[in-house]
């Protein structure tokens, strides 16, 4: 898995580093999206007015195998690179390799094939520059990293479901970091891709790290990012071997942590649920489940490290390695990576049984006599969920609180967004917020939050079709909510069909706000959206497929260009010249 590396980091290199690093100067500005959520805080907003939708000024294939991928999954379950955008270049993932399909499509024989295959792909890192009106390639770079793997050796009971995970560089000066094989990452010069150094905080290069879910950069020029070591042969149905939070200096300087040691607390057995018991749940009003191994705490699979406005702390989101439900959000100082506080994601909430759930006794709801408020799948208050699945990562607001949306049990499919105070306790929650990153809206000395919000065609706490008949399907909008997660206007996806009476679900899992407040994000209904403040004057563009357009995230160059994800295809959009020709650098 992955290629022989051919050099480690070391002081010769980190001076190398420094003196390229002086010879790019010109690439060392501010770049106008600089990593998962635009900054360091994840915030997806801008200080520039993005373009009109007017045309695609360009449309680039950058994943291949986006029909295999379909056929195999029924779906496009594909979490993206946002596009990084630093005048000239813009960087994005380009994914080459051979895809291995199974036959028939969507047997899974001969294993391994399709997504258990996906380490036959290159995750390649390419640099992008306008020339002429075109996009082109400026440069490209193959990584060795390599997902973990989907299932393992041989099919199992426990897997990603085919989830591919997130492939996330970020840009810090004149250089981009990219993941690695064995849990390093690469130092790349921004100008024209050379290596700089390969940085491996271990040592030797062992497959089994794994780099999990985006690299975040600091104003510090900081980096920071999550490894975990896995069972290569059954990395989900055995517990993780260790988990690491990573920080890169600025001068070469690697600072580790385990997550063991920020959670020396964390119970070994986790409350489970009342799988087995008759429906409808809890089984009797003070029915207590089963105990469940949680596994070693480790980052989530997607989750971006989020850093403070005065870059002291960092948060992350830690779950249990074999239960998604043993979940923290964990504040951690960036000077050493020492623990500050930790807050667990259960028993938090109060909205289940007869409050989002319909009354006791009726169909998708708990067994009459339970207690008000409780989540029916445990019969406790109820908690957040770190999916691996999702690709949400924290937002740390103006006013220094956390933002981070998490599945839960009990309400259709949906989740919750959660708003943590600086020193970790709950402030409030909306309901809905699993698989989005969140934008925030500055304005008027406060701040408003824009999330995708839809609403699914799920039974409310179980799969049984009698007593958790599944809901309508949608309505889906855009929210945006004030700064107590208060809604201040919805905007609903106005395409309908006879399969979509209400709409098409919104696909953008981290949506971009420019310094208007005009939201961009995409739509499975093949649409980018630009839906100015309150959500009554909005602008589309179709862009390329429909349905299988994938959960991505949308990004804004410094002039204003919109690069926008759909269907593998990376399309840039904005405004038409006056002559008639599309604009470009």
């Amino acid at each position: 898995m992955g290629q022989k590396v051919k050099f480690v980091f070391s002081a010769i290199l980190c001076l190398t580093s420094f003196l390229i690093g002086m010879s790019s100067a010109s690439y060392a500005q501010t770049p106008a999206w600089s990593q998962w959520g635009q900054n360091a805080q994840h915030t997806g907003d801008v200080a520039t007015s993005g373009q009109p939708l007017q045309a695609k000024l360009a449309d680039l294939v950058y994943d291949p195998f986006v029909q295999q991928e379909i056929a195999e999954s029924g779906a496009l379950l594909m979490h993206y690179q946002a596009a990084l955008v630093n005048a000239p270049y813009i960087f994005m993932e380009f994914k080459t390799g051979v895809y291995t399909p199974c036959d028939p499509p969507g047997s899974g024989k001969p294993f391994p094939c399709g997504p258990d295959a996906w380490s036959g792909e290159i995750w390649n890192e390419t640099a992008l520059q306008w020339q002429n009106g075109n996009l082109v390639q400026a440069w490209n770079f193959a990584s060795d990293w390599k997902p973990v793997p989907n299932s393992g050796s041989s099919p199992s009971k426990k897997s990603l479901g085919g989830w591919e995970p997130l492939f996330q560089p970020a840009l810090s000066g004149s250089h981009i970091y990219v993941p690695g094989t064995g849990g390093t990452i690469y130092q790349l010069n921004q100008s024209n891709g050379s290596v700089v150094a390969q940085i491996n905080p271990f040592g030797t290069v062992d497959p089994s790290k794994v780099v999990f879910g985006p690299l975040t950069a600091d104003a510090a020029g900081n980096i920071y990012y999550n490894v975990v070591q896995v069972h290569l042969d059954w990395p989900w149905d055995q517990d993780a071997v260790n988990a690491w939070l990573v920080k890169v200096a600025s001068n070469g300087t690697v600072t580790m942590t385990t997550y063991a040691a920020l959670l020396p607390g964390a119970p070994a057995e986790c409350l489970g649920t009342f799988g087995g018991a008759p429906f409808p749940w809890p089984p009797s009003r003070n029915a207590v489940p089963h105990k469940t191994p949680c596994g070693m705490q480790r980052a989530g699979l997607n989750v971006a490290p989020v850093i403070s406005g005065d870059g002291s702390t960092l948060y992350t989101a830690s779950r249990g390695h074999l239960w998604g439900r043993g979940a923290y959000l964990v504040a951690v100082n960036t000077a050493d990576l020492s623990l500050q506080w930790a807050t667990s994601l259960q028993k938090l909430l109060d909205d289940g049984c007869d409050v989002l759930l319909p009354h006791n006794g009726q169909p998708g709801g708990c067994r009459l006599g339970s207690k008000t408020g409780v989540d029916p799948t445990q019969n406790t208050r109820g908690g957040g969920i770190m999916e691996d699945e999702a690709s949400a990562s924290p937002v740390v607001a103006p006013d220094g609180s956390i933002l981070l949306g998490v599945n839960t049990a009990y309400n259709y499919g949906r989740g919750h967004l959660l708003k943590f105070s600086a020193k970790g306790q709950l402030q409030a929650n909306y309901d809905f917020g699993w698989d989005s990153t969140p934008a925030i809206f500055p304005h008027d000395g406060t701040y408003s939050v824009v999330l995708k919000d839809n609403h699914y065609d799920n039974g409310s706490y179980c799969n049984d079709p009698k007593w958790c008949p599944k809901a309508l399907r949608g309505p889906y909008y855009v929210t945006q909510l004030d700064s107590n997660l208060v809604p201040e206007w919805h905007y609903k996806d106005p395409s309908t069909n006879k399969n979509h009476p209400d709409g098409f679900e919104w696909c953008v899992n981290a949506p971009a706000v420019d310094a208007n407040g005009v939201v961009y994000g995409n739509n499975e209904d093949g649409y980018l959206y630009a839906i100015q403040q309150g959500g009554t004057k909005v602008q589309r563009i179709f862009l390329d497929k429909t349905i299988n357009a994938g959960y991505t995230p949308v990004s804004l160059g410094s002039d204003g260009t919109i690069y926008a994800e759909n269907s593998g295809h990376l399309i840039a959009i904005g405004k038409v010249s006056a002559a008639g020709a599309t604009k470009g650098k």
